[in-house]
């Protein structure tokens, strides 16, 4: 998980335009020194169909980044987004316990791709770069008991497809391919791929 480029090469102000606490993490665990300043932006205004899941994560992280950028112009702000693809079908976070029920019964009846999309920008010298990247999560087969169980726990809320996988993985998960901080919400590969091209 470890960036690909030297830490003491970054610029000086970095912010993570996230609420999410499992990106903090994720960034703070691989030794980056940042700031955080949540987006807050209105996701409702970006209707998702007709679009590529890819394209649709794309265009919420850059536009989070870019939210950010124009608080902080001489800063590196990162802004990320992640969506779960079922079969073309864009999955984003339930509004409610019903849509979270649904949606769980829906996505662990067969595998899925969780996308996560990262963009960075810096408005100081037009640095604008955004990428996504695709894992496959093999779910288990739920009981109706562990479905009402992950409901009832509360922890779907705010989760794109209603879950969120651990780093050491998932009791509900079979198996994943591609990369698991991906799935977390945060490619820490691709991102410190990203980096080294702007401080190359």
């Amino acid at each position: 998980m470890k960036p690909k480029i030297e830490l003491s090469n970054l610029p000086a102000s970095i912010i993570l335009a996230s609420a999410s606490p499992r990106r903090r993490q994720l960034l703070a665990k691989a030794g980056y020194k940042f700031k955080v300043a949540p987006a807050d932006i209105d996701e409702s205004a970006f209707p998702a169909e007709g679009i590529e899941p890819c394209v649709y994560a794309e265009r919420l992280a850059l536009e989070k980044a870019k939210t950010v950028a124009g608080r902080f112009p001489d800063s590196l702000v990162i802004g990320a987004d992640t969506v779960v693809d079922f079969g073309g079908q864009i999955i984003g976070k339930a509004a409610d316990a019903k849509e979270a029920e649904d949606i769980t019964k829906k996505l662990f009846s067969q595998p899925h791709k969780v996308i996560t999309a990262v963009a960075i920008v810096r408005l100081r010298d037009d640095t604008q770069i955004v990428k996504s990247q695709a894992s496959t999560v093999y779910p288990k087969k739920l009981t109706d008991e562990q479905i009402a169980e992950h409901i009832k726990s509360k922890t779907w809320q705010g989760k794109a497809g209603a879950y969120a996988i651990q780093e050491g993985g998932d009791e509900f998960v079979e198996r994943i391919e591609g990369s698991l901080t991906n799935v977390m919400g945060l490619p820490m590969e691709l991102l410190g791929g990203l980096l080294s091209k702007i401080c190359d």
